[in-house]
This record gives structure tokens, C-alpha cells and sequence, in this order.
């Protein structure tokens, strides 16, 4: 019996293997079928082992394919509080199905159903939602996994450090969350870049001044002395007096900072850095400036990675570029 066979599912670690695995069963509409059957009566998981289910559901449906249901990926976070977080999202990065929070004790993780919700989803079973919700649930001693693979979805992710920001950019941050950002998911076409990238983040941290004790006023290094973490204040001293720096809120920073790409994860992280003269400038040409940053940024990763990885970020670019045009066009 079906069933039978993929029960093993569970037990196949390796990514590889269980690719050859799932590849080596006939009939794969009934495989995929058979899987998001069971992935549903996990997508309201009560404990960490349910949770790892899903998680390895998730995993073969990423590779078989969701078919007409919605693809999700199953991803383990960090909480604001710091306690695990585990949920599922779709390809635009909303919510789906359950979203549960951890209690962390000695013996194992637990959800904390007080702070977990249910999501919900074009493909809800209602049967699955009616649970018994004590304040903690079951405590196991596993380790909450998170998927491995991901959906094809958008590849540029544009987020904030702090959410402090001058006045004069907050119409432009609207923009960027409310606009551009759904734009690129909509518009990009991920399944035609390849699978080895799963995101890009761009990661912008504004200058902001709320108060004297609550400030950050970036100065842009000069890109040539390539310096280092432990360089930026020494040479900050060589540029403003020490009560220059603090009644202002000086901090020397580089504009661009290139995190690793991680195999693994698909993911590479870029930090951002604007100024206070760029919060001075119009919106439109806020729009202007941060556009060219994000080619300047995602150009030199396709550089660094493009001998490394399958994967064409020559299309990649040019629809990123292409809707950018858009974006400042509106």
C-alpha cells in the first residue's frame, strides 16, 4: 500500500536520498496526493514530533509538488521574546495554517497555545482547527526542525533594521513595504531563476534622530580604506571631536555589508546603510538613490555567486530591474 511505502518518508534524512526516493515511486499524482492528506492532519501540529512531520511533508511536497494546492514552506524562528516560533508561509510570505509559539523547558519545547493562532488558508480543513487548547501543550525532548528546501517564491527581500526613521522617509518606506515589495512578489518569476537561491535580503537601517537619547546619524566610510568593525571609531575621532559624535549620534559605517551566502538556507543577507543628507533629499529621488543601491547590491552578489551556484541571475536582474523602473515611474 501507498502508505506503507512512504511512512518511510520519516525515517530519510539526507535531502538527496529522499529525492530518489520519492522519484523511484509510481504514480506520483496519487504520491502527492497521499502526502497533502497528511500534511493537513499536521498543519495543526501539538507537539515538536507532529511539528517535524509537517516539516518532512513539507519537504516532499517541495519535492513531488503541491499540485492545485497552495505550496507553503515550514520554517522554525526566533519569537520577539526569544522563544521558538514555527509556522508555515506561502510563496508571498503569508501565514498559513498553524502559528505557534514555544515554552522552552529542561525536559523539551512545548507550545504556549496562549500565544500560538491559527491562519487561514485556501486550503482549510475546519475539521483540523478544533483542537483542545490547554495554556501549555505537550513537552517533548526534539528538536524543532525547519525545512530544508524551499518553494519557488520571489528572491529579493527588502526589510529594516531599526524602524526608526526621519519624517522624510517615511513616505518612502510606505512605498517600499506597500508598493515595491508586493510588486516583486507578484512579478518576479523564481521558478525560472533556478532553485539554488532561495533569498536575497536587503536590509536597510535609517539614520533617525527621536531624542538625545535615542539617535543614529550614519557616516558613510569611504569605500576604498575597506575598513573593518573595529576600525569605524578610531577613524570617526579622526573626522568629529568625541562630543560631536555623541551629541549627535555619529556612527562611521561602510554603505554596503555582504553577508555569506549559506547553501543550505539559499540565503544571503545585505546590509544597507543611508545617511541623514539621503532623508533630506525628495521622495522621488530617495526612490532614485535606493533603486541604483539595490542593483549595486545585487549585482555584486550575482557576481560573487554566479561561478558558485546554478542559477540565472542574468533574468533574475533584469526583472528586478524592470519593475524597479516601475516602482519609480509611480
Amino acid at each position: 500500500m501507498l502508505g506503507d511505502k512512504l511512512s518511510q518518508i520519516y525515517s530519510i534524512a539526507d535531502l538527496q536520498q529522499l529525492k530518489e526516493y520519492l522519484a523511484a515511486l509510481a504514480d506520483h499524482d496519487s504520491v502527492r496526493a497521499y502526502l497533502f492528506a497528511e500534511f493537513l492532519k499536521y498543519s495543526r501540529y501539538r507537539n515538536a514530533t507532529e511539528w517535524n512531520m509537517a516539516v518532512r511533508l513539507c519537504e516532499c511536497l517541495a519535492i513531488v509538488g503541491w499540485g492545485r494546492h497552495e505550496p507553503v514552506e515550514a520554517v522554525r524562528e526566533t519569537y520577539f521574546n526569544g522563544s521558538p516560533n514555527t509556522f508555515f508561509v506561502n510563496r508571498n510570505g503569508v501565514p498559513r495554517f498553524w502559528d505557534a509559539v514555544w515554552s522552552t523547558r529542561k525536559e523539551g519545547p512545548a507550545i504556549d497555545f496562549g500565544s500560538s493562532h491559527y491562519h487561514e488558508s485556501p486550503d482549510d480543513d475546519i475539521s483540523h482547527q478544533a483542537v483542545s487548547e490547554d495554556s501549555t501543550g505537550e513537552i517533548q525532548p526534539a528538536k524543532l526542525n525547519s525545512q530544508r528546501n524551499w518553494i519557488y517564491k520571489n528572491p529579493i527581500c527588502i526589510t529594516r533594521g531599526l524602524a526608526n526613521c526621519y519624517e522624510n522617509s517615511k513616505d518612502l518606506i510606505y512605498s517600499l513595504e506597500k508598493e515595491l515589495q508586493p510588486a516583486l512578489n507578484e512579478r518576479m518569476r523564481p521558478e525560472l531563476y533556478g532553485d539554488a537561491v532561495n533569498r536575497i535580503i536587503l536590509n536597510c537601517s535609517f539614520s533617525f534622530y527621536d531624542n538625545y537619547h535615542c539617535k543614529t546619524n550614519y557616516i558613510i566610510a569611504d569605500e576604498a580604506l575597506r575598513l573593518k568593525q573595529k576600525d569605524f571609531y578610531p577613524v570617526l575621532l579622526t573626522m568629529f571631536s568625541e562630543k560631536e559624535i555623541e551629541d549627535n549620534g555619529y556612527y562611521l559605517r561602510n554603505r554596503f555589508t555582504y553577508g555569506p551566502f549559506r547553501v543550505d538556507t539559499g540565503m544571503c543577507r545585505v546590509g544597507i546603510v543611508l545617511e541623514k543628507e539621503f532623508s533630506e533629499m525628495t521622495t522621488l529621488t530617495q526612490k532614485q538613490v535606493l533603486s541604483d543601491y539595490f542593483m549595486q547590491a545585487v549585482g555584486r552578489c550575482a557576481k560573487r555567486l554566479c561561478k558558485k551556484i546554478r542559477y540565472d541571475f542574468g533574468l533574475m536582474t533584469a526583472d528586478f530591474s524592470a519593475i524597479l523602473k516601475e516602482w519609480l515611474e509611480k
